[in-house]
C-alpha cells in the first residue's frame, strides 16, 4: 500500500516499465467535497469519481466524504451519489464497482462556520485512514461560492486538516471564478496560500482538461510542419471563440453582476491564448509549462483605444433554432435595469518577437448562433497571385482551426482548383476528427483533472501568478465598460452586437462564422 506522495502505478510484469500505455492509478486517499448538494457536484464531480473507479484508476483504499448542512446519514449521501451516477456517468454502471466504491462514502453535517463540524470531519478522516487505509492523503474540493473560500480555508487550518504528516499530502481544489478583479484575486490567493502552499493548490479550469486543448501542445511541438509558420510572418490574426446557444434562465444568482468577460475570458480564453502563443517549453514538466504561460501572459495587453477594440452586448428576444426565446431582462431573477453583459469581445496584442503585430481577438457569448469553441489561426494572403479576380473570388484566407467543442478536431482550410476546363480556385477543408480517428473516447475533463489532483500532477492547473496576470490584462476593459453605460443589444440566435463586427471591420477583417 502506498501512503506517501508517490502515486501507485499499476505494473504489468510483461511490459517494459517505460510503456506509455500503462495507466497511472491514484494512491490511497480521501476526497472531501464541500458544496456536495450543488449542480457541479451532482452533474460532474460524483459521476467523474465513479467513472474513474469504473476505469480502474482509483485504489481500493479510496473514500468520498460529503460536507453540507443537510441532515443526512451516510446512507442518504450514498443515495445522492447513486442517483447522480445513474443519471450522469459516462461509463456503464457495474454493481461490483459501485459496491466497492460505496463502502468508502461518509457524510458530515455542518455549516462552514461550525467549528464542531470541522472537528467531526477531522475525526471522520482519521477513522478512514485507520479503517480504509487512506493513508492521511486528503483532497478538499471547494465546490462553493468564492465568498466562502476564506472561511473554509480558515476552518481547515484551525482543525489541523491542512497540515500534513511526513509522507502524506493535503490539497485544496478551487473552482472558478478566482476573484472578480486583480485586487480580489490577490486577496484570495493570499488567504489560500496562508493555509496551503502553492504546490498544494489546484485551481480548476475544466477547459484545460479537454483532450483537444491538450492537443494544442502536440499539434505545435510534435509536428515540424507547423512551427515555421506559427508566427507573425505568416499569421494575419488569431480568433478564439467560445459561443453558447443557451440563455441564463435560472442562473441569475450566479451570473448577474459577473458577466461574460469575468466568467469566460479571464480564465478559459486567456488560457487558450497562452497555449496558442507560448514558446516551446524545455519539457512538459509543470514548472516549465507554467513558466512559458506566465511569460506570454506577461507580454499580453489590451489593444486600444478600448471604445474601438472591445465590445460588450446583452441578448434580446429572438429565435434560437425553432424556439422563440426571451431577452436577458425578461429572464427570471434579472433586473429590468441589469447591465450584465452576455457577450464580450476584446482585442489583444502579444508583445513578443513571434507575435508582434498579430491581433488576437477573443469573444464569448450566450444565445449565439450555435454552441462552439474554437481557435482559428488566419493566415496572410499570398504576396503574389497570378490569377485574375474572377479566378479567386471564392477564395478566402488559409486557416488552421482547432475545434475544442463540439465535434473535437482540427480543420485546415486552403485553396484548390475546381474541376473543369478553366482555372477557378475555391476553399476546401482538410479535416481531422477525434471521433473518427480514434476508437477510444476522450475522458471527460473532470475525470482527468480530479485524477491529476490525486496524483499531484499540476500541469493543467493555473498557478496564482497566471490568475493575477489574467486579471491585469482584463481589468482595464472591465473598468472602461463600467464607465460607459449599458451593453449593446443583440438578437438571440445572432452572432453578437454590431459593435463586435465593427471592431474587426476597422482593420479590414471579419469574424469567422463557425
Amino acid at each position: 500500500m502506498n501512503s506517501g506522495n508517490t502515486p501507485a502505478v499499476w505494473q504489468n510484469p510483461l511490459r517494459d516499465k517505460r510503456d506509455k500505455r500503462m495507466p497511472r492509478i491514484a494512491g490511497p486517499c480521501a476526497v472531501v467535497i464541500f458544496g456536495v448538494t450543488g449542480d457541479l457536484a451532482r452533474k460532474k464531480l460524483m459521476p467523474a469519481i465513479y467513472d474513474l473507479a469504473n476505469r480502474g484508476l482509483l485504489p481500493p483504499s479510496f473514500a468520498l466524504i460529503g460536507f453540507a448542512r443537510r441532515d443526512w446519514a451516510d446512507e442518504d449521501f450514498g443515495q445522492i451519489v447513486y442517483d447522480a451516477v445513474k443519471k450522469h456517468a459516462r461509463t456503464p454502471f457495474r454493481q461490483e464497482v459501485w459496491d466497492r466504491l460505496a463502502e468508502g462514502f461518509r457524510f458530515v453535517q455542518g455549516t462552514f462556520d461550525d467549528d464542531a463540524a470541522f472537528a467531526r470531519l477531522a475525526e471522520t478522516l482519521r477513522k478512514l485512514d485507520a479503517e480504509r487505509g487512506t493513508g492521511g492523503n486528503h483532497a478538499f474540493y471547494l465546490s462553493i461560492p468564492p465568498g466562502a473560500f476564506p472561511v473554509v480555508c480558515e476552518q481547515l487550518s484551525k482543525s489541523g486538516l491542512a497540515e500534513t504528516q511526513e509522507g502524506c499530502w493535503s490539497r485544496v481544489v478551487i473552482e472558478k471564478p478566482f476573484g472578480h478583479d486583480l485586487e480580489s484575486a490577490e486577496a484570495l490567493n493570499s488567504v489560500v496560500n496562508s493555509v496551503f502552499p502553492e504546490s498544494s493548490v489546484f485551481r480548476i479550469d475544466h477547459y484545460l482538461g479537454k483532450e483537444t486543448v491538450q492537443n494544442i501542445l502536440a499539434l505545435r511541438f510534435a509536428n515540424e510542419m507547423f512551427e515555421p509558420i506559427w508566427n507573425a510572418h505568416y499569421v494575419d490574426s488569431v480568433q478564439i471563440t467560445m459561443a453558447e446557444d443557451i440563455g441564463l434562465g435560472g442562473r441569475a444568482g450566479y451570473y448577474d453582476g459577473i458577466g461574460a468577460a469575468r466568467d469566460v475570458i479571464q480564465n478559459h480564453l486567456l488560457q487558450l491564448l497562452a497555449l496558442t502563443a507560448m514558446e516551446e517549453p524545455v519539457s512538459f514538466s509543470p514548472a516549465e509549462l507554467q513558466a512559458e504561460k506566465i511569460k506570454v501572459l506577461s507580454a499580453t495587453r489590451l489593444a486600444g483605444p478600448l471604445e474601438e477594440t472591445t465590445s460588450r452586448g446583452q441578448y434580446t428576444a429572438g429565435w434560437q433554432g425553432s424556439e422563440k426565446v426571451v431577452g436577458l431582462l425578461d429572464e427570471e431573477g434579472f433586473s429590468k435595469t441589469s447591465t450584465t453583459e452576455t457577450f464580450a469581445a476584446i482585442t489583444l496584442d502579444v508583445d513578443t518577437r513571434r507575435w508582434a503585430g498579430v491581433p488576437f481577438y477573443l469573444r464569448t457569448g450566450k444565445r449565439l448562433g450555435r454552441r462552439v469553441t474554437e481557435i482559428a489561426l488566419l493566415f496572410k494572403r499570398a504576396p503574389h497571385l497570378p490569377f485574375d479576380a474572377s479566378m479567386t473570388d471564392e477564395l478566402g484566407q488559409n486557416a488552421l482551426v482547432i475545434r475544442v467543442q463540439p465535434d473535437e478536431g482540427i480543420t485546415l482550410r486552403f485553396g484548390s482548383k475546381v474541376p473543369g476546363n478553366k482555372m477557378e480556385v475555391r476553399d476546401v477543408n482538410m479535416d481531422f476528427s477525434y471521433g473518427s480517428a480514434f476508437a477510444e473516447d476522450s475522458p471527460e475533463a473532470y475525470e482527468r483533472l480530479i485524477l491529476d489532483v490525486l496524483l499531484g500532477e499540476p500541469s493543467l492547473f493555473p498557478v496564482n501568478e497566471e490568475v493575477e496576470l489574467s486579471w491585469k490584462i482584463l481589468d482595464p476593459a472591465l473598468e472602461h465598460w463600467a464607465e460607459h453605460g449599458k451593453p449593446d443589444p443583440y438578437e438571440s440566435g445572432s452572432w453578437g452586437p454590431q459593435s463586435a463586427f465593427e471592431m474587426l471591420q476597422r482593420s479590414g477583417r471579419d469574424w469567422r462564422r463557425p
